[in-house]
């Protein structure tokens, strides 16, 4: 039986290559920041992510039992805390020096706070998960999440995901109303807390689990055959009203870009970082389109952006890598133009490729010698 759907993995493909054109400072930066709507490339990194991670985790539950469920996912997570240290040493030893110099004010500017307490005091925050700089604040909350995902999987599976859903979208409701900045007042009442709090990652954690957690659901639906996304996208009483929603979302998003509209009240409604309900909206409706219309995007799913999406945390990984070599070859400009952007885009879409090329062998390397392992301890028939 077929493991992957390929379509998946693409999109996952299509998630990365959209979030480095968004990273890297050129003019194509404009263009592709939330092209189709109010959302962007991190909601469906995260959401597809919790997708994959939901249905991993109840296969494992379901052939090898819990333990081996906890002790891959948490493996997992330390992998990844391996990853974001690297990713930490590479921007306070080699990158802070180069910004200290004073002529790349883009690299300043994402380490302030490294210049404010000194390298001991920024990588100790940084290594504990609460400092978390601009760029380098997903890969912690992927982090957090992941070492929380054993107990919402195994909550689910035994209790019904009811109760799993009723707290997530009580903290989400809760961080609409400033539960960050409550958590962030006690924590520096109670412990003395001395990093601001701008500092501690743009994404609100207590807002987006939920989305994690509609990830987890759906992929341990998918595990269990019983998530029939092809079946309710093909009712004409979801498409009319999704296609209805994508298009309101569409119009007033290009409205807003193109003549400043001011949304009000109604902003918190679609703020990224807070993560409001209209994103989710916004988001599911686009959803139910690309699977209603799955035939017809099904060809779009070429190998290099299904080996991308096969390989997205070492690819996340280098794309943060480019990111930085970006604002650090920028100087003083105010973004790249021109040649130089066009070869920056193309040399990071290829320093992508590289490594999901490399990662993708190692894992078929990998899996032949679980293969091989598994042939030797099976007992003779």
């Amino acid at each position: 039986m077929k493991t992957r759907i390929e379509e998946v993995d693409a999109l996952r493909g299509v998630m990365l290559v959209w979030m480095t054109c968004t990273h890297l400072p050129t003019v194509l930066s404009i263009y592709v920041n939330q092209p189709i709507g109010f959302f962007a490339a991190t909601e469906g990194f995260i959401f597809l992510s919790a997708l994959f991670t939901g249905r991993i985790s109840a296969r494992l539950v379901e052939r090898e039992g819990n333990r081996a469920m906890c002790r891959n996912v948490w493996m997992r997570a330390a992998r990844l805390y391996g990853y974001q240290l690297l990713l930490l040493a590479f921007a306070f030893v080699i990158e802070a020096p180069i910004a200290a110099r004073g002529n790349r004010p883009a690299v300043h500017n994402l380490l302030d706070y490294y210049f404010t307490v000194g390298h001991s005091r920024a990588f100790i925050d940084a290594a504990l998960m609460i400092y978390r700089p601009p760029l380098l604040d997903i890969l912690p909350i992927y982090i957090i999440f992941l070492a929380f995902t054993p107990f919402a999987v195994l909550l689910g599976i035994r209790f019904g995901w009811k109760y799993a859903f009723a707290g997530g979208f009580a903290l989400w409701l809760f961080a609409q109303f400033g539960l960050k900045t409550i958590v962030y007042n006690w924590l520096t009442h109670l412990f003395g807390l001395q990093i601001p709090l701008n500092e501690m990652g743009a994404f609100d954690l207590w807002a987006w689990q939920l989305w994690w957690l509609v990830g987890l659901w759906l992929g341990v639906r998918w595990a269990r055959d019983d998530l029939h996304l092809d079946q309710w996208a093909r009712k004409m009483t979801v498409v009319i009203p999704a296609a209805a929603i994508a298009v309101l979302f569409l119009a007033l998003r290009y409205m807003q870009m193109g003549t400043g509209l001011d949304l009000g009240k109604f902003a918190p409604l679609l703020d990224k970082w807070d993560f409001g309900v209209g994103r989710m909206i916004d988001f599911t409706a686009v959803a139910v389109l690309a699977i209603r219309f799955r035939a017809v995007l099904r060809p779009l799913a070429i190998r290099p952006l299904v080996m991308l999406g096969q390989c997205s945390l070492p690819v996340f990984c280098v794309h943060l890598l480019c990111v930085f070599f970006a604002l650090t070859v920028m100087g003083n400009n105010a973004m790249l133009t021109g040649w130089p952007a066009l070869a920056l885009i193309v040399i990071s879409l290829c320093a992508l490729l590289l490594t999901a090329s490399v990662a993708s062998k190692r894992r078929v390397k990998a899996g032949a010698s679980h293969l091989a392992r598994l042939n030797v301890q099976a007992p003779p028939a």
